[in-house]
């Protein structure tokens, strides 16, 4: 009997930070739709206004990359289901084309569940060069502290987010329906204000 009394006592008291002994991952429905269907996401993504989440992802030469929403750099965080599909090339090659005319305070991150390895062919063949691709398929933690883990599939949702210099997030889109392109304006006239301001 004490050594559950001991067992309950640890949870008690070192794992209220992860959530309890159980798991407490927060599900969202009728958020978005893929084809119309009702999917869920899991977490919950940071509101406009709060710091912007760091993360852990992959490169596409395997190695960790880690965002450090303070950089001093303006960042558009791209979440996409998967480069390998129409509406995530066209939204990524935009972005690329886009990238020219925002200036080199603006960092451009397309973060997707494909493996480095499909990234850095798609990218490849595309011809992407101003956006950088990133996986999160080894530990899901960009998919985690920004709440677009679709559960039915595993796949990011469509989202953008705009971090300014001081690691802020200053735009949030979540696409409400996977098919559909994100609007591009706002997202880059977000991005242009953050990189004036501050200067």
């Amino acid at each position: 009997m004490w050594q559950i009394i001991l067992i309950a006592s640890a949870c008690a008291l070192i794992l209220p930070a992860l959530g309890g002994c159980a798991s407490q991952t927060m599900e969202r429905a009728g958020v978005i739709t893929g084809r119309g269907k009702p999917l869920t996401l899991l977490g919950q993504t940071p509101p406009v206004g709060q710091p912007a989440p760091a993360f852990t992802a992959v490169a596409n030469d395997m190695t960790d990359y880690q965002f450090d929403p303070k950089a001093g750099q303006v960042f558009i965080l791209s979440a996409v289901p998967s480069l390998d599909t129409q509406v995530c090339s066209t939204e990524t090659r935009r972005f690329n084309q886009e990238a020219a005319d925002l200036g080199k305070d603006i960092h451009i991150l397309t973060i997707s569940m494909d493996l480095p390895f499909a990234q850095k062919r798609w990218c490849g063949a595309e011809g992407i060069e101003r956006v950088k691709t990133l996986s999160d398929y080894r530990t899901h933690s960009f998919a985690q502290m920004y709440g677009v883990h679709i559960k039915e599939n595993g796949l990011l949702g469509r989202a953008v987010f705009v971090v300014d210099r001081r690691g802020q997030i200053v735009y949030e889109q979540i696409v409400p329906e996977l098919t559909q392109e994100p609007y591009y304006a706002p997202a880059l006239a977000a991005a242009r204000a953050a990189a004036q301001a501050d200067r």
